[in-house]
């Protein structure tokens, strides 16, 4: 297994949309594996493969109460309902936080790493973070939902200061 390089704010590959993944392969497999690493290496609950450079729908998360990671392979939001506001972090814009509203509950729809379709339903934390994970492989950042103001304020921070680079995580980075 490989701890993959997480991309920051500013990498144009976060602003891409991935391209669909055609076939379940090992080599999707192993780099499965590699996000699952890197995600916990990195000390977050979610990860897209656009953050660690690779233009693929797929994105990993670690499954509330103990149950450990899952991996979604073309991941699609069919149904949601509910809003909730809460404060988001991200890997990729370390030391950045915000409040963001979410669909409360999502029905996602995806392929396992085993290649068999799947459906999941998700409420609360565990559906902001597939939200956020899908936002991502999209070519959206949590900064993008926030109040217009703010986020400006936000960019302008970062021009000027750069990220941090060990910035301590006081909300969850998805």
């Amino acid at each position: 297994m490989a701890i993959l390089r997480v991309r920051k704010f500013g990498d144009p590959i976060l602003r891409r949309r991935a391209e669909r993944v055609r076939e379940v392969t090992p080599q999707v497999r192993a780099t499965l594996r590699d996000m699952i690493d890197t995600m916990y290496a990195e000390v977050g609950i979610g990860l897209a493969a656009t953050q660690v450079g690779i233009p693929l729908r797929m994105l990993v998360v670690d499954e509330e109460k103990g149950r450990g990671p899952r991996a979604l392979v073309n991941p699609e939001v069919v149904e949601h309902g509910g809003l909730v506001v809460a404060e988001e972090g991200c890997l990729s814009i370390p030391g950045i936080f915000g409040d963001v509203a979410r669909a409360e509950w999502v029905r996602v729809t995806a392929t396992s790493e085993d290649g068999d379709g799947v459906q999941l339903d998700a409420r609360g934390l565990l559906a902001r973070v597939i939200q956020h994970e899908v936002d991502h492989l999209d070519g959206i950042l949590f900064i993008d939902r926030l109040d217009p103001m703010l986020r400006d304020r936000i960019k302008r921070q970062i021009r000027r200061e750069g990220l941090p680079e060990n910035a301590p995580h006081r909300a969850f980075a998805l």
